[in-house]
């Protein structure tokens, strides 16, 4: 086999400049400048050369196939990597450019045409993970990243342990010079390591570092099949950069059929026993987190609910239940397991702080629930785990653990109760429809009631942010894409007075908690909702903004439609309040705890800010009564099939 090699020292962030990528947006649009007319009169008559159109240049690529590259008789490693990530129907590479994985960024946007998977031009490797992140939670579809060697993957790692603790399958690729004779330069040496996915192997599933391109091949198919088997997890492939642009016979290699996994199901004795216990309880509860992917997870849920008229508490990991539902009691939550005679957790990340509070100050924990109430879990959590990284919580002491898959095994569970239930039973348990209807709307009418609490005030109040936002959106097929369900996050205005009907209208927090995942989470999410069809909206906090905002940017060159709201609080809110409570025991004041929280003094300007990367803005908004006519605004530029910003500075929370 031969090899290629380049001469020149490659620098990390240039060596693409002469690169044509075919397929993909080449200018940053500039969404407040109207388009340009075609030229008329003199100009015309002469002939004036003007560019192509996109759909020209598209045309062009495609009449042309002849005078390809990919067309000629040599063959290259890079473009048989290409046709492995084909073979996984991978959609997208989100990607920053790196030298190490060269080779195979050129196959991809010439070899593969820049098409299954398509790259997509990230600011950082956080984003372009959190992009992944985002993506898959609204597709459902797995994509992948590249990262430039030991530098790269060190910038990615936040974002892939976001995607650990969010039990979201990741591809991540890196580009690595195993071989030491072959490192071009003292840079090659410091992005190079012996086992470069150390760096990341405490939170990721799998990882491998195949020498041979039938190696790759196989390692690709054996990672996808592994990250997309639950729990599901991000995997990390390292991609040898002298083997990227080896040249050889294509005759010479096969790539394996991907058989996916089928998804583990609860045993039938359990399901029977569950089922007879759930029917057989006064009080049961339903608490639901990392549990539904899909519509179907979503109906089966309010199916199950629905035949026993058991409450269900919605965790925020994903959009469970639908919150104008009669059976969504979140927000009486503690009282309602505190009552109950049967807790049954689905997907629960801690179970054991469902029912139990954390002692302080050395006082032990102290259960929530009564003495002798049943308790039974069903997920995936007990089919893997590692122990360095703490995301598995305490151990929870439960009555029935049953190891599987949550949405696969609720259909069984249904066919369970359906079973189990008597008429005479049916019509006891329809008993409790009423108390929790009024109890449903009760909650609704004292959010309502809170809502209107400074409701011209300025800056402007988040319930008033919020419901601005929804009277703008609610007539689209939205879909909120932001971070944060809990009380921290803008009061959790959205999930008490917003109708959350389908499982695609949130997508769940940032399970690792990563500062800088909310941006390029919900511009990777917008993507997969583009070609779905749904309205993307992102209420976005200032502090994570300011971690990522050149995922602004990647949505505009990629003409991506997504609304961003700022909840501009010019400060770390949940931070300012924590030193705020530590201030006040100690009876030192409230003049000081701003200090390192607030941003501020300067004030930032995330209109301007938007405007400069190519992103349609208004703002500062400080005045409520205009914040109505903006959002109209943004939401036409969103449709359009561009993104819009609106820069609202807000009160705390």
């Amino acid at each position: 086999m031969k090899r290629t090699k380049s001469s020149a020292t490659v620098n990390r962030r240039n060596f693409l400049s002469n690169v044509v990528v075919a397929g993909a947006a080449a200018t940053v649009p500039v969404a407040v400048a109207e388009a340009a007319e075609p030229a008329t009169g003199a100009a015309a008559e002469r002939g004036s050369p003007m560019p192509p159109s996109a759909a020209q240049r598209a045309a062009e690529f495609d009449r042309k196939p002849e005078e390809r590259a990919h067309t000629a008789q040599t063959y290259f490693a890079s473009d048989f990597m290409v046709d492995v990530m084909k073979s996984l129907d991978i959609p997208f590479v989100f990607s920053n450019p790196g030298s190490s994985f060269r080779a195979i960024h050129e196959s991809i946007v010439n070899y593969g045409r820049n098409k299954m998977p398509e790259f997509i031009t990230c600011m950082h490797e956080e984003s372009s993970a959190a992009m992944a992140n985002g993506y898959y939670k609204a597709s459902g579809k797995t994509a992948a990243i590249m990262c430039h060697g030991t530098v790269g993957l060190q910038h990615a790692a936040m974002g892939l342990y976001n995607a650990w603790c969010d039990r979201v399958p990741i591809m991540t690729m890196l580009g690595n010079t195993l071989d030491l004779t072959q490192r071009e330069s003292g840079n090659a040496w410091r992005h190079s390591a012996q086992d470069p996915v150390g760096l990341v192997r405490d939170f990721v599933k799998w990882d491998d570092q195949p020498t041979t391109l039938q190696g790759f091949a196989e390692s690709m198919v054996h990672g996808y099949k592994i990250a997309n088997t639950p729990p599901m997890e991000p995997v990390a492939i390292s991609m040898d950069t002298e083997l990227q642009e080896t040249e050889f016979d294509r005759a010479a290699l096969r790539i394996p059929k991907y058989s996916p996994t089928i998804l583990p199901q609860g045993e039938a004795g359990a399901l029977r026993e569950t089922a007879r216990l759930l029917v057989a309880a006064e009080r049961p509860v339903i608490i639901a987190d990392r549990l539904v992917r899909t519509a179907a997870g979503h109906a089966a849920l309010l199916q199950l609910a629905e035949l026993v008229n058991a409450p269900v508490i919605d965790q925020g990991s994903r959009q469970n239940f639908p919150t104008t539902h009669y059976l969504c009691q979140t927000t009486q939550g503690r009282r309602l397991i505190a009552q109950a005679d049967l807790v049954i957790g689905f997907e629960v990340t801690d179970f054991w702080g469902v029912v139990n509070l954390l002692g302080r100050n050395g006082k032990p924990a102290t259960p929530t629930v009564k003495p002798g109430t049943k308790l039974i879990t069903i997920g995936v959590n007990d089919l893997y785990m590692k122990s360095n990284y703490q995301d598995f919580q305490r151990y929870p002491a439960v009555d029935l653990s049953i190891a599987a898959d949550g949405e696969a095994t609720l259909p069984a569970l249904i066919e369970a109760v359906r079973s189990a239930l008597s008429n005479e039973r049916k019509a006891a348990l329809a008993a409790r429809i009423e108390p929790f209807r009024k109890a449903h709307a009760q909650a609704y009418e004292e959010s309502r009631q809170a809502a209107v609490f400074g409701w011209d005030a300025s800056p402007v109040s988040t319930s008033r942010m919020c419901m601005d936002l929804w009277q703008a959106i609610k007539n689209e097929d939205w879909a909120l894409v932001s971070v944060g369900a809990s009380e921290t996050f803008v009061s959790s205005w959205p999930h008490r007075l917003w109708n959350f009907d389908k499982h695609y209208q949130y997508l769940g927090y940032g399970a690792g908690g990563g500062v800088g995942y909310g941006l390029p989470a919900a511009v990777g999410a917008a993507l997969a909702n583009k070609a779905l069809g749904r309205f993307s909206v992102n209420i976005q906090c200032d502090g994570d903004f300011m971690y990522a905002n050149g995922a602004l940017w990647t949505a505009a060159h990629h003409r991506i439609p997504l609304l961003t709201v700022m909840h501009n609080n010019r400060g770390y809110g949940a931070e300012t309040m924590l030193v705020q409570g530590i201030a006040n025991k100690r009876n030192r004041g409230i003049d000081t705890p701003k200090i390192g929280t607030e941003i501020n003094d300067p004030a930032i300007d995330y209109a301007k800010l938007a405007q400069g990367m190519g992103v349609w803005s208004a703002g500062p908004i400080t005045d409520p009564a205009q914040l109505a006519s903006a959002l109209k605004r943004a939401v036409e530029v969103v449709k359009r099939g561009e993104p819009a910003l609106v820069d609202v500075v807000t009160q705390t929370r």
